[in-house]
This record gives C-alpha cells, sequence and structure tokens, in this order.
C-alpha cells in the first residue's frame, strides 16, 4: 500500500492528500492519453537530500506530453520546482515521486477536445521496487505471451499511461505464474524490455542493452551506460534474443524504483551463477554511491534540497 503523505501538489496548489480528487468523467480516466515520471529522492550519507536527475526526468515528462500532443501548463523550472515544494511540504528526506499530465473532464468522446491539461505531483516513501532481498539475490523472470507495442502501434518514446495497459497485462500473467518480473519481446521476437525496466546483459565482460527501438529511453539506463564506460567496460545497444539472454554470464534490469535488479533466472534457465555477478555487484555499489551522494564526480546528477 502506497503510505500516505500530508501533500500533494495540484495543478499549481498543494491540496492535502485526501483532497486530491477528480471526477469520474476525466477523460485520461477513460481513454488512458496522459503521462507521468516516476523519480527517486535519496537522504544522501552526508546528511543531503537531493533527487536523482531531477530535471532529465522532468524534461521527459514535457517531451512525452509533447509526443501525445499535449501542452503542459508549466514551465520546466516551475516543475522542478514543484517536486521540491512537494517534498519539503511533506518533510520528506527521501521518496519516490510521482508526477502525473492528464486531460481533465469536459467533453466525452475519443477527442480531448478543449478539456483542460492538469498536473499532479505525489510523494510518498519507497523502498525497493522488487523487494529488499532481490537487490541481493536477483529474481525469477518469465517471458510474457504480450509482445512490446510496436513503434506505429503507440509511442513508445512517451511514458504514457495507456502504454502501460501492455506492462499490466504481462506482470498479472506472469506473477500469477509465481515470478517475480516479466520479460517483454518485441513484435520482431527480440528482448525488449520489462513491464517498467530496461534490461541488460553481460557476456565476457561486455554489457549490452537493447538499443532505443520499442523501449522507453530510461534515465537510469542512461546513468548505467555512463557509469559502466567511466568504469572501462564495453557498453553495445544491440538487439538480442531470448536464448542470448540465457546464456550470459549476468543480467540485470534498471530503472527508477528497481534501481539495479539482477536476474538469477529466466524461463527456468539459471542466468550465470544464479546471483548477482561481479559486474553487477560493482555497478550497484558505484551507483548507489552516486545517489547517496558518495562520489563527487556526478554531483551534477544530484538536485538538492532542504527539509
Amino acid at each position: 500500500m502506497v503510505q500516505k503523505a500530508e501533500k500533494i501538489w495540484f495543478d499549481g496548489k498543494l491540496v492535502p492528500w485526501d483532497e486530491a480528487n477528480v471526477h469520474v468523467l476525466t477523460h485520461t480516466l477513460h481513454y488512458g492519453c496522459g503521462v507521468f515520471e516516476g523519480i527517486r529522492a535519496y537522504h544522501c550519507t552526508d546528511g543531503r537530500s537531493a533527487v536523482y536527475r531531477l530535471r532529465e526526468h522532468m524534461q521527459r515528462l514535457i517531451d512525452s506530453a509533447h509526443i501525445l500532443g499535449m501542452k503542459i501548463p508549466f514551465s520546466l523550472d516551475e516543475l522542478v520546482q514543484a517536486v521540491v515544494d512537494t517534498l519539503v511540504a511533506n518533510k520528506m528526506k527521501a521518496g519516490y515521486i510521482r508526477p502525473l499530465v492528464f486531460i481533465g473532464d469536459g467533453v466525452m468522446g475519443v477527442h480531448p477536445g478543449a478539456n483542460p491539461i492538469r498536473l499532479a505531483i505525489a510523494a510518498w516513501p519507497w523502498g525497493a521496487y522488487l523487494g529488499d532481498d532481490a537487490l541481493l539475490k536477483g529474481i525469477r523472470v518469465k517471458t510474457s505471451s504480450f509482445c512490446r507495442l510496436h513503434v506505429n502501434t503507440m509511442m513508445t518514446k512517451a511514458k504514457a499511461c495507456g502504454n502501460y495497459v501492455n506492462s499490466v497485462l504481462a506482470k498479472t500473467e506472469v506473477v500469477a505464474d509465481g515470478y517475480d518480473e516479466a520479460l517483454m519481446l518485441d513484435t520482431q521476437g527480440f528482448v525488449s524490455e520489462a513491464s517498467g525496466e530496461n534490461i541488460f546483459v553481460i557476456k565476457n565482460e561486455v554489457i549490452k542493452t537493447t538499443p532505443l527501438t520499442s523501449v522507453l529511453p530510461g534515465i537510469t539506463r542512461d546513468s548505467i551506460m555512463t557509469l559502466a564506460r567511466e568504469l572501462g567496460y564495453e557498453v553495445v545497444e544491440q538487439l538480442f534474443t531470448r536464448d542470448e539472454l540465457y546464456v550470459a554470464d549476468e543480467a540485470f534490469f534498471s530503472g527508477t524504483a528497481a534501481e539495479i535488479t539482477p536476474i538469477r533466472e529466466v524461463d527456468r534457465r539459471t542466468i550465470g551463477a544464479g546471483q548477482a555477478g561481479p559486474v553487477t555487484q560493482l555497478l550497484q555499489k558505484e551507483y548507489f554511491r552516486i545517489v547517496k551522494g558518495e562520489n563527487p564526480d556526478y554531483d551534477a546528477w544530484l538536485h538538492e534540497y532542504s527539509i
């Protein structure tokens, strides 16, 4: 369950959590045309609080809305400040942040007409998305029968609400079969991503990830690629198949919520040693050093705020 906070930023104002409501005829509720972000704020080792890559996340929110033809009535700077205001109002030194842009009520029917574009930002405490053990021991994954969306079916570069029906179907399917997460293939049969995470495989210390075809351009994905190259690893963006994943030395998912989560099994095949491998462990260690403010080389990725 989401842990209730005191305030939600809603259309430019901080309102009590229980009053951040919409009408049942809200257009996005019926037709799914909305966009959102997932962002984390961390309580750093030295006592600072910082939102990780905040401006990049809010720019992606703006870009996603633009792709869907939605004009956000706030600037990038205003959105960045709204996130900070939400965290401060809730006295949160760390937490998960969920901005949501949606089309409000007015006309009904597929075309939204002049219905207002509305924006809410909520924040709450949230630990490891797939469980604390997952970060250490890895997770069990199953290939879903649902393919990732084709680029001419939906706008795959937008973090759009409606796109995630595809993800919900895949995740629900594999969880019902006893697995932790879904692996999704693209419409050609190549590995795409998970229900809400990008994927990396490692073979002979070469790190490979799906190119930006049908997958969302993950900000954590970009962070890991940058970090891995700085650590001296070769990083390749290249299509790969399920069987290549099966014989990988290591594999992991990445995302704001999932952070770096090792994959220990796919479709009942053990991946590598069946636990987080040495490259994954190193990337985890260095990634958490960055988000916790322990690596000054990456301080530009931290948007500090004070409670």
